[in-house]
């Protein structure tokens, strides 16, 4: 259902740096960058699939992280949430809960990690159910 989500970016050279290692730790990749000066880009592990964009904004304006937001990353299993917060901080990310099991066990386990990317825009990678 969902196609792309959006995120702004007041240093694209940066947000790229940050997402080409992100996307990467995903199993995904850059698929386009748009050649304007807003330097909309896609990262995803397919376009049949959905996908994280990464602009300046449209209207020329600052970008800021919105309070309550959140992008969650769906992760193959523990150790991927555990390599996605890694790559995350390395990468110049910000701690915002680190890889655990939130919940209950069996198929109601909740394994995330929660992150900030350079921008301040807030992430969880997670994985459900059992290992």
């Amino acid at each position: 259902m969902i196609g792309y989500a959006t995120l702004g970016t007041n240093d694209l050279d940066r947000a790229l740096v940050f997402y080409d290692g992100l996307a990467t730790a995903m199993g995904g990749k850059r698929l386009l960058t748009m050649p304007d000066v807003r330097g909309f880009t896609l990262y995803g592990a397919g376009r049949d699939k959905p996908m994280l964009a990464v602009t300046r904004p449209y209207d020329g304006g600052t970008a800021s992280a919105g309070n309550g937001t959140m992008v969650a990353l769906m992760a193959d299993s523990r150790a991927q949430v555990d390599a996605i917060y890694h790559k995350a901080i390395e990468l110049g990310g910000s701690d915002e809960g680190a890889p655990g099991l939130r919940g209950g066990v069996g198929d109601q386990a909740f394994y995330g990690a929660y992150f900030r990317d350079p921008d301040g825009n807030k992430f969880c990678a997670y994985r459900t159910g059992e290992e």
